[in-house]
Formats: C-alpha cells, sequence, structure tokens
C-alpha cells in the first residue's frame, strides 16, 4: 500500500460524502467515488481532479441492489491501493414506525446495514493482511437515543455503532483502523427523505464542520466521534458503565432481584 492510499467514499455524490471526498482530495489521496448519481460525481470529479490533481474513479451504483453492491465489494477486494473505506451511504424515513412501509423499512435496512456490513466483509480480510488501512462507518447519534422516535432508522446506526466497535476489537490489535462517526442533525438531503424541512430545524450542523471534526477524531484515532458532544467525559462515563455491567453476564443464575416474586 502506498504513504497515501486511495479512499473509496459510499454516498459520494452530495452532502457528507462529497464532503470527505473533499477533504481527501485536498490531503492527496486518490478516491474511488460510489453513488446513484453520476452526473453529480462527474462534476465533484472534475472540480477536485482540477484543484488537488489527484485520480478519481467513479462507480455508479444503487448499494440496496445486490448486483451493484456486488461490484463495489470486487472493487474493495481486488484493488490494493484503496486503503480506506468510508461507508457513507444512507437514508432514511419519515412517520411512525407502525406507519411505515415493511418495504420501505427493508430498503432503509438494506443500505443502512447490509451495505456497510458487506463492504467492510470485503476489504477487512486485505488490510488485516497488510497490516494498514482504516474503515470509517458514518452512524448517527440516534442509534443512542430511542427517545427521538426514529425507530427503524435509529436501529440501523445502532447495528453501525455494534458493527464498528466490534470491528475496532478484532483489527485493531492487526493494523487497522476502525471509526464510528456520529452526526446529530446535519444540513444534508436525507431529511428530504423523511418530509421534514432542515431549515425549520434548530441545533443544525454544517456539513463541512461535522467532516472537519469527524476527521481530527480520525487523526487521533478515536474509536467513537460525536461531533455535537461538547464533553468527552459523558461517553467515557456511558463506556464505563457498560463496561462494569459485563463481568455479570456470566453469572450461572439469575439475579437474587429475580428470585422473588413482585
Amino acid at each position: 500500500m502506498t504513504s497515501k492510499p486511495s479512499v473509496l467514499i459510499t454516498g459520494a455524490s452530495a452532502g457528507i460524502g462529497a464532503a470527505y471526498a473533499e477533504r481527501f482530495a485536498r490531503r492527496g489521496h486518490d478516491l474511488v467515488l460510489v453513488a446513484r448519481n453520476t452526473a453529480r460525481m462527474e462534476a465533484l470529479k472534475a472540480r477536485l481532479h482540477q484543484e488537488h490533481g489527484v485520480a478519481i474513479d467513479i462507480i455508479q451504483a444503487d448499494l440496496t441492489q445486490p448486483a451493484d453492491l456486488a461490484a463495489v465489494e470486487t472493487r474493495l477486494r481486488d484493488d490494493a491501493r484503496i486503503g480506506i473505506l468510508v461507508n457513507n451511504a444512507g437514508t432514511a424515513i419519515g412517520r411512525s414506525f407502525i406507519e411505515q412501509s415493511t418495504d420501505d423499512v427493508a430498503r432503509l435496512v438494506a443500505l443502512n446495514t447490509t451495505a456497510p456490513l458487506r463492504l467492510a466483509s470485503a476489504i477487512a480480510p486485505r488490510l488485516a493482511a497488510a497490516g494498514e488501512g482504516a474503515i470509517v462507518n458514518i452512524g448517527s447519534v440516534v442509534g443512542l437515543a430511542p427517545e427521538f422516535g426514529m425507530t427503524a432508522y435509529g436501529a440501523t446506526k445502532a447495528f453501525v455503532l455494534f458493527l464498528s466497535q466490534g470491528l475496532s476489537l478484532e483489527l485493531a490489535p492487526k493494523g487497522v483502523y476502525v471509526q464510528a462517526v456520529l452526526p446529530a442533525t446535519t444540513r444534508t438531503e436525507i431529511w428530504g427523505h423523511t418530509g421534514a424541512d432542515v431549515n425549520t430545524l434548530s441545533g443544525v450542523m454544517e456539513v463541512g464542520d461535522l467532516v472537519d471534526a469527524a476527521l481530527v477524531g480520525f487523526d487521533r484515532r478515536e474509536p467513537v466521534t460525536i461531533p455535537p458532544l461538547p464533553d468527552a467525559g459523558q461517553w467515557d462515563a456511558l463506556e464505563a458503565a457498560r463496561q462494569a455491567m459485563l463481568p455479570n453476564y456470566g453469572n450461572g443464575h439469575p439475579a437474587q432481584r429475580y428470585r422473588t416474586a413482585a
């Protein structure tokens, strides 16, 4: 692998993915852009090549379609130049869980969970064998907060966080860095998918600010980066509480509190 590996970014035609493309191009990395909208990717490719002189390939793909997803998996397995994967492609749907169609939820799960899982599975063995590389998974703070009322979307983002943490435990000893990035409300087109107007929301983070913060976490090799969280100690306390419970999961008998009737 070269000193500046190529970066494959999904959902790269706009929003967070396009901002990652710009930032990594600015750092001198060649890119592989993956998205459905070829015209947008071609425009981004032309601009970034002119501004930064990097080589950029485009893969037009709908990652909910098995054949398209398989093509990206093959590229990740076979192209040794790709040393960083940014699993950014994702979507959301509006209305409450009982109002959402099962087919819409299934498509949400396919894009938000199956695609990043399969793409990570495609590249991880090669990176582990090389002893270097990185996988960045874009999650959401919604995956930590069922109170936000986005049940299906939040469940997919909880999956992304768990996947990232599990991969980090497995791959970090092999030299591979895995980062989960958890945005909160960010000015992207995803809000249109839910029927919401982002301009009516408060506390909206700009995409560039989000990605710049995420890359600070990337450079620091943080396992989990939460750009809107002011106090890192709160995340540390949550992790400490989770770790404190682990020894109790090995009990061979029910806890005392379950041995008497209410």
